[in-house]
């Protein structure tokens, strides 16, 4: 009894704070489905120029018009004279909603036991309740990839839309295998291996990697030749990436580690996209040639090495971009994924530039993940995820006044909003005891 009274107390305290995360100026308000009208705004498309003087439909969870002179009669007006609306935010790599509080084993859900688990889903273990979301979403992040990590097959990605109740209902229509390749070099400053054993090690977990994957070609085989095949999770979700059904997210930063796994994946036929890429800057061209496109991110790190310029994560991306690599910025974070456009405006100072780092946060990530046709500019036909901001939400004084997911129009409200507003406006007849 004492354990169900237990248990029923800490869910009623989880719940407390779900219970006032869309309160504002005490009233209770939720995201809400509707027709909206946001008139008079400049339309940053990303792809089809800036708009002035115009208006943009909202309607079944698209953009349904763009354009100038559109009436409705049952659509809310938003007045957004004077205000910039752009495609919402996209971040390529976090692992938000997959961990509440880092510090409490029982709230992180990013890795689980063993090194090949590609079978775990990380969207299954999403929670759409987390405390990051509302503070995320509020600074025009409307869509992350949640990854997986841990292990040399941590598990499966998902795209998630920053708004649902169920997982379910979050998915953005887009997954990717996790792979974090082999390193060849030290595991840090503290790593005391000999040069001898950091090679064998090297080579042990090269030899393991190529084993684990001929023996997905090989079930793909035999279930292809209509074999009876005991359950093997593992294998049947590998069996997927050299299918073509998944692609394959190959976590990889050391120069030479990058030019290891562009061979390792030459003639599998298979769609791959490198993450993290932290010395990617060093073998651009390589990259450029292979035509694998890139996740990279942090921006605002330390250098991988103490003999690189303090810069050179900030310039990573510019350098990539340059020689032709196709970009996207993530964050890696799980609790400060609000930060992305500020890593997106390090790169855009760096070298990257304010056009393409833009494109690095929308349509980039969208068409690396073949869902160009849904997210990543503000086109007629495509979701409506926008975000309306009074400025270039790269800008620290620029403050977003509207955020739409899904056709949703979100609460401006958040965790640290209503932190903000009870210290700032404290009643000056409490006294301390």
């Amino acid at each position: 009894m004492n354990r169900i009274l237990t248990s029923f107390c800490a869910t009623l305290l989880a719940l407390l704070p779900l219970m006032a995360v869309a309160q504002i100026d005490g009233e209770f308000v939720k995201p809400r489905n509707g027709k909206f009208l946001l008139k008079n705004a400049t339309v940053v498309t990303v792809t089809k120029g800036t708009l002035t003087n115009t208006s943009v439909l909202l309607e079944n969870g698209k953009i349904s018009q763009i354009g100038t002179g559109i009436t409705s009669s049952d659509a809310e007006e938003i007045d957004c004279t004077g205000l910039f609306i752009y495609p919402g935010i996209i971040d390529s790599g976090t692992r938000l909603g997959l961990v509440e509080v880092s510090s409490v084993p029982e709230t992180v859900d990013y890795a689980e036991i063993g090194n090949v688990s590609p079978n775990m889903q990380a969207l299954t273990t999403v929670n759409p309740n987390a405390e990051a979301i509302g503070v995320t979403r509020v600074s025009g992040v409307t869509t992350v990839l949640t990854v997986p990590s841990g292990g040399l097959f941590p598990g499966t990605a998902a795209l998630i839309n920053l708004n649902g109740y169920t997982p379910d209902q979050m998915y953005g229509g887009f997954k990717a295998v996790a792979m974090s390749f082999p390193s060849s070099g030290r595991r840090g400053r503290f790593d005391r291996r000999s040069d001898e054993d950091i090679k064998k090690d090297g080579e042990k977990a090269m030899k393991e990697a190529s084993e684990i994957w001929e023996n997905a070609k090989s079930y793909l085989e035999l279930k292809n030749s209509g074999a009876e095949l005991a359950y093997y999770p593992e294998m049947e979700q590998l069996s997927k990436v050299i299918s073509g059904a998944l692609p394959l997210l190959i976590e990889v930063n050391a120069a030479s580690d990058i030019l290891n796994a562009i061979k390792w994946v030459e003639g599998k036929n298979i769609k791959v996209i490198f993450t993290g890429v932290a010395e990617g800057w060093r073998v651009a061209d390589q990259l450029a040639k292979s035509k694998i496109p890139v996740v990279t991110g942090p921006v605002q790190a330390l250098p991988t090495r103490a003999s690189d310029r303090y810069d050179t994560p900030y310039a990573n991306a510019g350098m990539l971009a340059k020689a032709g690599v196709k970009v996207a910025l993530r964050t890696d974070e799980e609790e400060n994924v609000r930060n992305l456009p500020f890593h997106a405006a390090f790169a855009a100072a760096y070298g990257l530039g304010k056009e393409e780092a833009l494109k690095a946060v929308t349509i980039n990530p969208a068409e690396i993940f073949g869902i160009a046709d849904q997210y990543g500019s503000v086109e007629v036909g495509k979701r409506a995820n926008l975000i309306v901001s009074t400025g270039d939400p790269f800008e620290t004084r620029s403050q977003i006044q509207h955020v739409f997911i899904d056709g949703y129009r979100i609460p401006m409200s958040n965790r640290h909003i209503r932190l903000y507003q009870e210290f700032l406006e404290r009643s000056p007849g409490l006294k301390a005891n």
